[in-house]
């Protein structure tokens, strides 16, 4: 181990690491499909980020939010996670902290389990994973882990990231580009993970 043992990094997961769109989209539809109540799919890939409870709550009435947000994720286990796809450079960011002796984690709104199945199913291998999280909740775990730097699409990423005194990277990979990133608190705004590496080499030299 080097001298960057003590180096964690936290990733989001949904349009930061993996493109969930296309297996969300089924999800949505066949949940549609079972319900009978209709769902804009295209509209709720446009927008992820916060936890399916607040988007169920768009289409569903109230008391039905819980229920159908469990049956969301049993669907979404069984015919979604085959659509996901690993956005360019996920593989090489988690590698990139690794040659820095550091950990990679995943802290995601995402719901654990699910979480699980498309890192597996991508082989995204992480250090740590912690799901059902979102906004200045993910602050709280970011600093319990450590994580001295967080990467996402979404303003509550940077929220987070911002909660737990990490520095903020931002990707716009997700629904909100570089200006809205920037203008949340973003200390730096990649177009994609891709140019991470380079972004973290450069980072870690400038503390020495």
């Amino acid at each position: 181990m080097n001298s960057r043992a003590g180096l964690t990094v936290g990733f989001d997961l949904d349009m930061t690491l993996i493109d969930s769109r296309p297996g969300i989209k089924v999800a949505y539809d066949l949940l549609s499909a079972e319900t009978g109540v209709p769902i804009d799919s295209d509209l709720v890939v446009g927008r992820l980020g916060p936890p399916v409870e607040q988007e169920i709550a768009n289409w569903f009435p109230a008391e039905a939010v819980d229920r159908t947000a469990d049956r969301y994720r049993a669907i979404y286990a069984e015919h979604a996670v085959a659509g996901c796809l690993a956005l360019p450079g996920a593989h090489a960011a988690i590698a990139a902290v690794r040659a820095h002796g550091g950990r990679a984690i995943v802290v995601t709104g995402k719901y654990t389990p699910n979480a699980r199945l498309n890192l597996d199913a991508l082989g995204l291998d992480v250090d740590a994973l912690h799901g059902l999280v979102f906004g200045p909740e993910k602050g709280t775990v970011l600093r319990a882990e450590g994580a001295a730097v967080y990467v996402g699409d979404h303003l509550g990423d940077i929220v987070g990231a911002l909660a737990a005194e990490a520095v903020p990277v931002g990707v716009s990979t997700g629904p909100y580009d570089a200006a809205a990133l920037t203008e949340a608190g973003a200390a730096v705004v990649l177009a994609d993970l891709t140019d991470f590496p380079d972004w973290l080499a450069g980072h870690l030299a400038a503390r020495v």
